[in-house]
C-alpha cells in the first residue's frame, strides 16, 4: 500500500504541471518568468525522472523493499543528484527569465554563481528539515557524514545540469554574456 500510495502522490505532482498550462496558457509575463520551467517539457522531463527513479527507490515496485531507508541506506545518494540536478535546472531556468525580463542584470558566470548559491541554501535547508524529522520517523537516523554527502551528490547533479545546459542546450540555453 505504500508504493501505491506514494506512487499515486508522484503522480499527481507531476500531472501539476499539465494542469498549469492547461488552465494557465498565457499567465501574466512577470508571473511567467517564475512558472518558466513549468512550461519547458524538457526541464519537465528532467523532473519526472528524478521523481520516477526516487520513488522507485524509496519502494521497489511491486515489493516490499525499501532500499532507502533499510535495505540499502546509500540509495539516496543517487535521489540527491538527480534533485540537485533538477533544483539547479529550475532556479537557473527562473534566473535566467528574469534576467531575459530585464529584472535583473545577470551575466553566465553570476547566473551560474547565484543558481549554485540557491541549491546550496536549500540543500542546507533540506538536511536540516530531515534531521529535524528523523524524531517523527523511527527508521531514520543520519549522521553529519550523510549530510554532508548529500550535499556534495545535490552539488555533482547541478554541475552535471549545468553541463547539460551549456553543452548541449538541455533543458534550456543559456545566451549570457560570460
Amino acid at each position: 500500500m505504500d508504493h501505491i500510495y506514494r506512487t499515486l502522490v508522484a503522480l499527481i505532482g507531476l500531472y501539476i504541471p499539465d494542469v498549469v498550462e492547461r488552465y494557465f496558457p498565457n499567465p501574466n509575463p512577470k508571473l511567467r518568468q517564475f512558472l518558466a520551467p513549468i512550461y519547458n517539457k524538457k526541464t519537465m522531463a528532467l523532473l519526472g525522472v528524478f521523481i520516477a527513479v526516487h520513488v522507485s527507490l524509496v519502494n521497489v515496485p511491486f515489493t516490499t523493499i525499501d532500499l532507502f531507508h533499510k535495505e540499502w541506506r546509500n540509495a539516496d545518494m543517487i535521489s540527491h543528484f538527480l534533485g540537485g540536478m533538477v533544483v539547479w535546472a529550475i532556479t537557473a531556468e527562473v534566473l535566467l527569465n528574469l534576467s531575459d525580463g530585464g529584472y535583473l542584470r545577470l551575466t553566465r558566470r553570476k547566473l551560474v554563481l547565484y543558481s549554485f548559491l540557491a541549491l546550496f541554501i536549500l540543500s542546507f535547508g533540506w538536511e536540516v528539515a530531515e534531521k529535524l524529522s528523523e524524531s517523527e520517523i523511527s527508521f531514520i537516523h543520519e549522521d553529519a557524514g550523510n549530510k554532508v554527502r548529500d550535499i556534495i551528490m545535490n552539488t555533482f547533479g547541478g554541475l552535471f545540469a549545468l553541463y547539460l545546459v551549456l553543452k548541449g542546450g538541455y533543458p534550456f540555453e543559456m545566451d549570457l554574456e560570460h
